[in-house]
C-alpha cells in the first residue's frame, strides 16, 4: 500500500491500495485516545474520501484500538461548551456512519468510552482476542457524548448498555461477539488481514448497492413497516435498473458468475 497525506493530522495515517484505504489511529502512546484534532480529522476524511476508494479499514497503532476521549481535552467546559463539543463528535461520527464508503474496524485491546462509540459507528467490526469493551463514563460522573446512547443500544439493547454504565462492567471479545458488538472474531494479530479481506469483498460490490446499504437500509429499519416496504421497493427498482446490475445478472445467467455455497469458516463466526 502507498502512504498518502490527504490533509490528515499526525494522529491519523492513511494508506491506499486501489479501492481499499486503511486509516490508522496513530496515538499509541495515548492508547489512541481521541483528541479534538483527531476527531475533526476523521470527520474531514469521511466527508471527502480519496478518489477511487470504495471501502475503508479503520485500524489502530499499538495494542489498543481506542481508550476513548483524551481526558486532557475535557477541561472545565460550561454547559454550552460541553453541548457543542458533544455535537462536534456527533457530526464527525455521522460522516463515518452515513458517508459514501463502508468502514470495517479492527478492534483490539481497549475499546472503551468514546472508542466504543467510534467502533459502533463503523459498519463491520472485527475483533481480536485482546479486545475488551467498557463504558466507564457512569463511574466517573459523566454520560456518553459521542453518540453511544443512540448507536450502542441498537447493537446490544438499552438494558445491556445500562448494565455497562451502571456497574462499570467490562466485556471480553467473546462476550462482545455474543451480544452483537462484534461481527467477526479472529486470532490475535489477524484482525487487519481479515478486515482488508472483507473490505476487498465490499469494494467488489456494485457502488449503488453499497450506497443503498449505507443510506437506505438504516432508514428502512427505523421506518414504520408500510413506509419501509415502500422505500425497499423503490431502492430495489433503482438498483436493478443500473447498468452494472444488469451486466452482473447477465454474467450469472450465463454461468460466468460464482454461485453461493456454504462457507464453513464463515458459519463458525
Amino acid at each position: 500500500m502507498s502512504t498518502t497525506e490527504h490533509g490528515l493530522p499526525p494522529s491519523l495515517r492513511l494508506e491506499q491500495d486501489g479501492a481499499i484505504a486503511v486509516l490508522t489511529l496513530a496515538r499509541a502512546a495515548k492508547r489512541n485516545a481521541l483528541d479534538d484534532v483527531t476527531v475533526e480529522g476523521l470527520a474531514g476524511f469521511f466527508r471527502r474520501p480519496p478518489d477511487r476508494v470504495r471501502a475503508v479499514v479503520l485500524n489502530a497503532d499499538g495494542d489498543h484500538f481506542c481508550a476513548g476521549l483524551d481526558l486532557a481535552e475535557l477541561g472545565e467546559r460550561d454547559v454550552v461548551g460541553g453541548l457543542h463539543h458533544s455535537r462536534m463528535w456527533h457530526e464527525a461520527f455521522a460522516q463515518l456512519e452515513s458517508g459514501s464508503v463502508p468502514v470495517v474496524s479492527v478492534l483490539k485491546g481497549a475499546v472503551i468510552g468514546g472508542g466504543l462509540e467510534l467502533a459502533a459507528a463503523t459498519h463491520i467490526r472485527v475483533a481480536e482476542p485482546s479486545a475488551f469493551f467498557a463504558l466507564p463514563e457512569g463511574r466517573r460522573g459523566l454520560f456518553v457524548g459521542g453518540g453511544g446512547s443512540v448507536r450502542v443500544p441498537r447493537l446490544i439493547g438499552a438494558h445491556r448498555m445500562a448494565d455497562m454504565m451502571l456497574t462499570g462492567r467490562v466485556l471480553s471479545a467473546d462476550q462482545g461477539a455474543a451480544i452483537g458488538l462484534v461481527h467477526y472474531r479472529v486470532d490475535e494479530g489477524a484482525g487487519l488481514e481479515r478486515a482488508v479481506e472483507l473490505a476487498g469483498r465490499i469494494a467488489e460490490n456494485s457502488a449503488l448497492t453499497n450506497y443503498a446499504v449505507l443510506q437506505a437500509l438504516p432508514r428502512i429499519a427505523e421506518a414504520a413497516p408500510d413506509t419501509g416496504l415502500l422505500m425497499e421497493s423503490m431502492m430495489s427498482a433503482i438498483a436493478q435498473d443500473s447498468a452494472e446490475a444488469k451486466e452482473r445478472m447477465r454474467a450469472f445467467l450465463a454461468g460466468r458468475a460464482p454461485k453461493v455455497h456454504a462457507d464453513r469458516e464463515e458459519a463458525s463466526l
